[in-house]
């Protein structure tokens, strides 16, 4: 055989090798049905820090030698957020000590947040007599780099807290003091040395730098240059975690990819937007929102579509735990975004555990636990037909 040929041979083979292995391999799941995955638009630099945030917060597993505890409530990050999507009953998470605006009165009893796991030879933390307190189902964490973007000015545009158009809704911010190390963001208000909160079931926590250190702080007992107090003796301590590490894993949720709506062209899916709108489930959960100038020059000027005006709301006596946060009261919510509430189950173990606790176990129990604001639009559900409420079910599982 000529060389040439023994080249041609090997060639052939080795196509053929390539196209056989092709079909064995599984295909890719469409990027719809997915959560995790960075946005659009970033740098080869950027994609680089990606990759390290990626690490950091779903990789990093924690022990006792590397930092963990000695109180804590998870060992990493993507304990709670598994495929960066919502948290299951197993991670919920429970905030407790501040039955009213005047601050947490269990502070020196390890509030705000109850660490129910410890490391041999601590004994984990039990909700003090008398503490009001709630359970926290952790949120997906796609889409939160254009939550975190948008304008204080275009929040406040949305909010009516005196109900002056007499819509019966009267969404209003929270808000909060924020940590010394939290940068304002472009434009920021200022109101009596407070700032407009975002983050978290009730917006007490103004940006995800605020958020990510708590989150290794309180939930993983890692101190870090931004919250270097140990949660078991209140002490300060070296870090257990550097600030670039923070600071990668801050970057990787900011650029997470935005949830992708399924069928939007769908007939029951086009039909059930309608009504949503109709019985003004998008005066609380708007449909767009814009982000103003990011560092982040993919994030800069973008619409998306994240269904919530990021504000606080009165959600009745039904969703009163007694507990908040801030200066929220203990029956106002933060309207959680929509977008990717279809494939929530994906991280949930096959079915739904919605609201701040997951106490609904379906998009139709959900919206039936809705009072306060949202008493006059869950009426008008309980009237429609089986087909109409299918139709707006089938809407909301395609975000």
């Amino acid at each position: 055989m000529t060389k040439k040929r023994k080249i041609t041979v090997v060639a052939m083979t080795a196509i053929i090798f390539l196209i056989a292995c092709e079909k064995m391999l599984p295909e890719a799941p469409p990027e719809d049905s997915l959560l995790d995955g960075p946005m659009e638009g970033l740098t080869a630099e950027q994609h680089i820090q990606f990759l390290r945030g990626d690490v950091a917060f779903n990789d990093d597993v924690f022990s006792g030698e590397t930092g963990l505890g000695p109180l804590f409530v998870a060992t990493s990050c993507g304990t709670c957020h598994a495929g960066d999507g919502k948290g299951h009953p197993f991670t919920t998470l429970t905030r407790f000590g501040q039955s009213d605006t005047l601050g947490n009165r269990f502070l020196h009893q390890g509030g705000p947040q109850l660490q129910h796991r410890a490391l041999p030879g601590f004994i984990s933390e039990s909700l003090p007599t008398g503490a009001t307190f709630s359970d926290f189902m952790p949120p997906a964490n796609t889409g939160l780099g254009f939550l975190d973007a948008v304008p204080d000015a275009a929040l406040l545009a949305l909010a009516d807290p005196n109900d002056a158009d007499g819509d019966g809704i009267s969404g209003r911010p929270n808000w909060i003091h924020a940590p010394a190390y939290c940068m304002p963001r472009p434009e920021t208000i200022e109101h009596n040395g407070k700032y407009i909160g975002r983050i978290g079931k009730k917006a007490a926590v103004y940006d995800l730098l605020q958020q990510t250190a708590v989150a290794y702080n309180q939930d993983i007992g890692i101190t870090s240059g931004y919250e270097p107090v140990d949660t078991y003796n209140g002490q300060p301590i070296d870090p257990e975690v550097s600030n670039q590490t923070v600071l990668d894993v801050v970057f990787y949720l900011k650029t997470l990819k935005a949830p992708i709506q399924r069928n939007a062209e769908n007939t029951d899916v086009k039909a059930g937007k309608q009504i949503f709108m109709n019985i003004s489930c998008g005066k609380c959960h708007a449909p767009q929102l814009k982000t103003g100038h990011s560092p982040i020059a993919a994030l800069s000027g973008k619409t998306f579509y994240p269904y919530t005006d990021l504000l606080l709301h009165d959600m009745g006596n039904g969703l009163n735990d007694g507990y908040t946060e801030g200066t929220a009261l203990p029956e106002e919510w933060r309207t959680p975004p929509l977008w990717g509430l279809g494939l929530s189950k994906n991280s949930q173990g096959g079915q739904y555990f919605l609201l701040h606790d997951g106490r609904a176990r379906s998009i139709e129990e959900a919206i039936l636990l809705h009072g306060g604001e949202a008493q006059n639009s869950r009426n008008q559900f309980q009237q429609f037909t089986d087909k109409e409420k299918q139709q707006l079910v089938k809407f909301l599982e395609s975000l």
